[in-house]
């Protein structure tokens, strides 16, 4: 192609200036995409209409307060807005969703940036809307799935039934680990058509600092220090983390938990935390920027993440890139993030109690970090978006071309 690859994202799972860490995993790909040189984009992220901005609304108001266009990182972005119904939503969402984005990626196409390929994120509803679009126009299509729109909801009939079908749509399905892909395979979707990307980790934002100093500068201690990074939800697992640190009194009684996040289970976990006698030892920092994130990995001692379902988990490979080691639920595409003990520990149960073995059996081989590290570089974005790069440049048409899924 003469002139640079032009790509259209679309995508609920977008940071706006009201919500900065609102699905900051997919632009940092796309960041990392366009690092790549000679490619163009425009991002279409829809935001769920609601009536107020005041901030008693919680996340609902900062919806409300995202402007319908803003430029963020050089990249233009459009924010329209689409209703989301009660009891009916889950159904009907796709069907909404792409019929308030249209009149956006029309705005897109007629301000003269005539994009190659539609590279939509999370497959329910975002990708079946996508493939609605890109039915209506005639463009190609890519759908990355990352988790919870394989791993569950596809156990609702009719949702899967829709997926199915963006599915078919689709010039090609990415999956971040090989476990949602093999969801889709599942599903009767060709192999030559499913793609694993994973994600990468940023190398030079998470880097190792030293742990004494970092301890230090946060006013925190603990032997060992514990962290647990993720939305305070029952999903991420946090209160299993404190089951943990309660199991590991009688062989660590000076072990403290930091849990980073906010959410609805803020007060659960603090009133757990209060019942299993570990209230003074565990601490509750709020949601962290990635700065700041850096500085509680290099702190800790190992990372908890008790999640119950996970495509990816970007936190294992942050903390690792920090020199830190891991202690994770043994599912979906964890172990392909996990696969050494030398880093990190995979724990089969859920439970307080397996974790703090888990945690027990880690500390007693005490990691090096300098090899943990070594091991997270692995996995920079390199590999990553070179293949997107390639996938996506095989879609690219002319514009006199007929799409087969057309």
């Amino acid at each position: 192609m003469s002139r640079p690859l032009r790509t259209l994202l679309f995508s609920t799972l977008y940071p706006s200036s009201a919500r900065p860490v609102h699905g900051i995993f997919v632009e940092t790909r796309l960041r990392e995409l366009l690092a790549q040189g000679n490619i163009e984009t425009r991002v279409v992220a829809p935001v769920p209409w609601f009536h107020s901005q005041d901030p008693r609304h919680g996340e609902r108001a900062a919806m409300a307060r995202t402007p319908p266009r803003e430029t963020r990182h050089g990249i233009d972005v459009r924010h329209p807005r689409y209703p989301l119904l009660p009891k009916v939503g889950m159904t009907v969402a796709p069907a909404l969703l792409a019929l308030w984005a249209r009149p956006a990626v029309q705005a897109v196409l007629d301000e003269g940036f005539d994009f190659d390929v539609i590279d939509a994120h999370y497959f329910y509803p975002d990708g079946v809307a996508a493939a609605l679009l890109a039915r209506h126009f005639r463009k190609p299509l890519v759908i990355t799935a990352r988790g919870t729109d394989l791993n569950l909801i596809p156990q609702y009939a009719l949702p899967r039934r829709m997926i199915q079908w963006a599915a078919r749509q689709a010039d090609a399905s990415i999956g971040v680990c090989a476990a949602l892909m093999d969801v889709l395979a599942g599903l009767g979707i060709e192999p030559a058509r499913l793609h694993v990307m994973r994600n990468g980790v940023d190398l030079q934002r998470f880097r190792p600092l030293p742990p004494t100093q970092m301890r230090s500068e946060l006013g925190v201690d603990g032997a060992p220090l514990l962290l647990s990074v993720g939305h305070l939800i029952e999903r991420k697992g946090h209160h299993v983390a404190i089951d943990a640190l309660a199991s590991l009194a009688g062989t660590h009684p000076q072990a403290r938990l930091v849990i980073a996040g906010e959410g609805e289970e803020r007060q659960r976990l603090l009133q757990r935390a209060q019942q299993r006698g570990v209230a003074d030892r565990v601490t509750l920092v709020g949601s962290i920027s990635n700065v700041e994130l850096l500085r509680w990995y290099s702190a800790a001692d190992a990372l908890l993440l008790a999640s119950s379902r996970e495509g990816w988990a970007n936190v294992l490979l942050e903390a690792m890139a920090c020199g830190t080691p891991v202690v994770a639920t043994r599912i979906w595409g964890t172990p392909e993030v996990v696969a050494s003990d030398a880093v990190g520990r995979l724990v089969a149960e859920r439970s307080g109690d397996a974790f703090a073995q888990a945690v027990r059996d880690l500390l007693a081989a005490a990691p090096d970090r300098a090899a943990v590290r070594r091991y997270a570089e692995g996995f920079s974005w390199e590999a990553t978006s070179q293949a997107q790069l390639r996938l996506f440049r095989s879609l690219a048409v002319q514009p006199a071309e007929v799409l087969s899924h057309v």
